[in-house]
């Protein structure tokens, strides 16, 4: 399986960024605490609460992983048995039969999601000097998406769309993988990914007209990723929408809940007076 395969190597990565994020938490060598310096930070991570989180997310999914390798196939029978106008209404009208050039092209946002934040954590100035840490919020987004997703699909047995058209390969019906329709994994995990390069870059860039093109970039991808899933014939509505607001979700509140409180915005100014009396003077730059 494809999630799987990408899950192990990214489990490694979560775990050396952990160790390089627990290190910055240490006194430095010229006697400056920790705590001034996370002060300066635009996230802040509780290293012991935080790792344990992720170690235990990302067992959960490697569990749920080997759970969904062992489904059953379906029988002839069974999916000969299923009819079109026994789904809801609402998914009924997107039901596709297989189409394998639109399944591949799917995966091209997909592969593309996962090295995207990496990339841009290196390439942006700001960002590259938290690398690790964004690392590590990267990956335990991703786990975030990961424990709902292979929670759903493991617990959850819904038939893909294909296999209610007879002019899909009746390998694909019977398969597995077929049974893997709640909720649409590719959608969730590009959501995720392209949503949190959006955020974080607009907390490290409050100012830069840039980040409404991460914003837009984001939802177009992921927009796409969940019609080409459903022309492929792979998910109904419904599977995408649900993983698309998961993406958007983690991809969006991992970074907030990790950033530090009262971060100063750069166009709002306070500065002192004291005239007759004393107080502050609020400025804010349009």
């Amino acid at each position: 399986m494809i999630c799987r395969r990408v899950l192990v190597p990214f489990c490694l990565l979560t775990g050396f960024a952990a160790g390089t994020v627990s290190a910055q938490y240490r006194t430095d060598s010229s006697g400056k605490s920790q705590f001034a310096q996370a002060s300066q930070q635009i996230y802040r991570i509780k290293a012991v609460v935080n790792v344990s989180a992720e170690a235990a997310g990302a067992a959960w999914d490697l569990y749920n992983f080997s759970q969904i390798a062992k489904k059953d196939n379906s029988s002839v029978a069974e999916v000969e048995s299923l009819k079109i106008n026994k789904i809801d209404w609402f998914d009924r009208w997107a039901v596709h039969p297989y189409n394998h050039s639109v399944d591949k092209l799917s995966y091209e946002p997909f592969f593309l999601a996962m090295p995207f934040p990496l990339i841009v954590f290196g390439i942006d100035k700001k960002m590259r000097k938290d690398f690790w840490k964004l690392t590590f919020l990267y990956a335990e987004a991703m786990t975030m998406t990961g424990v709902l997703y292979t929670s759903a699909v493991h617990y959850v047995n819904r038939h893909r769309p294909l296999v209610y058209e007879s002019a899909s390969p009746i390998g694909t019906r019977t398969s597995p993988n077929s049974r893997n329709s709640f909720f649409a994994g590719h959608v969730a995990l590009v959501g995720t990914s392209f949503f949190f390069v959006a955020q974080t870059y607009a907390d490290y860039h409050p100012d830069s007209r840039y980040k409404w093109a991460f914003y837009g970039g984001a939802a177009a991808l992921t927009a796409l990723t969940g019609y080409w899933r459903n022309l492929a014939g792979e998910h109904f509505p419904t599977d995408i929408t649900l993983g698309a607001g998961v993406g958007v979700a983690s991809g969006l509140l991992t970074p907030a809940l990790h950033r530090v409180k009262g971060l100063r915005n750069s166009r709002l100014s306070l500065l002192p007076f004291s005239a007759h009396g004393s107080g502050l003077t609020a400025f804010y730059r349009f």
